[in-house]
């Protein structure tokens, strides 16, 4: 069976739906940087969700080809996941999508080198005719964060986003983003299929003892 981030890692992508204290480790992402409103279709946002996810089946099924990655294991490709900022402001502020500042990104399995990632940019800018040099190699080590799961739609965010707070501050903590850590989303609902009101976030904020 394959492995499954979300399950073996429930800790991680299926927080309760109210707020927790977690500690992630480092991990290793392929990612995109860009800004701008990430509802606009054709837009920088949307375009970046489909580089991201023809490296990501590439390295998955590398297995078939002829790169054979060592300590390869056959594995659900884990959620797209965003990191999000906007100048001026340590929260979030969706009256200004247009001035966001984000980070789209999927997990790496382990086994997968920066060798490996270097290969699977250049395998897949040939099969599909496409440059795929705006995805990168990110290593995130988040460290200790408020984590919550929000069930609903992305602008009803803040409520969730304040509960979190108030509960990191209850907890002795505060608020700790800056330009390496930011706003966290997990998306394990696909927008295009689920209905708003159904659509599962994690949301997670960097936090410090206070």
């Amino acid at each position: 069976m394959a492995f499954d981030y979300k399950k073996e890692y429930k800790e991680f992508y299926l927080p309760k739906n109210k707020p927790g204290i977690v500690t992630i480790p480092p991990m290793n992402f392929i990612a995109v940087r860009g800004t701008g409103d990430p509802n606009v279709e054709g837009g920088a946002y949307k375009q970046s969700i489909g580089l991201l996810y023809g490296i990501a089946f590439t390295i998955k099924m590398s297995k078939r080809g002829s790169r054979q990655m060592e300590g390869y294991f056959d594995y659900v490709v884990p959620p797209l996941e965003g990191l999000w900022q906007q100048s001026g402001t340590e929260s979030i502020d969706y009256s200004r999508k247009e001035d966001f500042q984000w980070i789209s990104m999927i997990r790496l399995p382990e086994f997968v080198t920066k060798k490996d990632f270097e290969w699977a940019v250049s395998e897949t800018g040939a099969k599909k005719n496409t440059d795929y040099s705006k995805v990168k190699f990110f290593t995130y080590d988040e460290g200790l964060c408020v984590q919550c799961m929000h069930i609903g739609p992305y602008d009803d965010e803040p409520a969730t986003i304040a509960s979190m707070d108030a509960f990191a501050g209850e907890q002795g903590y505060v608020l700790d983003i800056d330009e390496t850590r930011r706003h966290h989303e997990i998306y394990l609902s696909d927008a295009r299929r689920c209905k708003p009101e159904n659509l599962k976030t994690v949301i997670r904020h960097p936090i410090r003892i206070g």
